[in-house]
């Protein structure tokens, strides 16, 4: 079960991420996913051999069980502070680079940078860089000469993105909400990254406890040294 949630986990932000990579020029910053799906699937083989090892009472199956979590428990405390350092470091990447995208903005579907602009204006229902009037800075409104912005940026029906009734636009720019996304879905990586590094940590006291009480039972050393009771 853990396994398969830190893989829905690392897809869920590799799917999230997608939407708004073209504000973003840094891919490592996807590396923390990357590692978490990693992670969820070496977690499942690990949960079959400690099944396997406490159903049989393997001594040298429960010590394998509690070196590779241990391992795993370490990779996942990476996860948080790799996670932690991106998470910083998303506000200084857009800043970079949203200017760039906007300015690339044609508003055609072909566009890959259109498509994207129009969607994060859509989805977090802002308008522009710090405010709608940024779109009179970009060469797609030079261009266009029409005196209006993108109709990704209204808010109601019937709008047709027009200066001359600002009140139908959006107001809040997109540049904070993106910055605000991106790094809650960093956060949701680092929480389900401490969250399971947690259980992983009861998993092995749990494991040492099965294999303290198996060394102490005299039956089990006669058995495992092939004396007779």
């Amino acid at each position: 079960a853990a396994a398969g949630i830190l893989c829905y986990v690392g897809a869920y932000v590799f799917i999230t991420y997608d939407d708004y990579d073209h504000f973003f020029e840094d891919v490592y910053t996807l590396i923390p996913a990357v590692i978490i799906i990693a992670v969820g699937a070496l977690l499942f083989l690990i949960g079959l051999i400690g099944c396997c090892a406490t159903v049989r009472e393997s001594y040298c199956g429960l010590t394998t069980f509690v070196v590779i979590l241990l391992l795993v428990f370490m990779t996942e405390v990476a996860v948080v502070v790799l996670g932690y350092v991106y998470r910083a470091k998303v506000e200084d990447e857009v800043n970079t680079s949203i200017m760039k995208v906007y300015d690339e903005y044609n508003g055609t579907n072909s566009n890959a940078q259109s498509r994207a602009i129009d969607y994060v204006q859509r989805q977090l229902q802002c308008c522009g860089i710090h405010n709608f009037s940024d779109w009179q800075h970009t060469r797609w409104y030079e261009e266009s000469k029409n005196n209006s912005v993108p109709i990704s940026c209204c808010k109601i029906a019937g709008c047709t993105g027009s200066l001359t009734h600002p009140e139908d636009l959006y107001q809040e720019g997109c540049e904070a909400l993106v910055v605000k996304k991106l790094q809650e879905i960093m956060m949701y990586v680092i929480w389900t990254a401490l969250t399971f590094a947690t259980i992983q940590m009861l998993g092995m006291l749990c494991a040492c406890v099965v294999l303290c009480r198996r060394s102490r039972d005299p039956a089990y050393e006669l058995l495992i040294t092939g004396g007779t009771i």
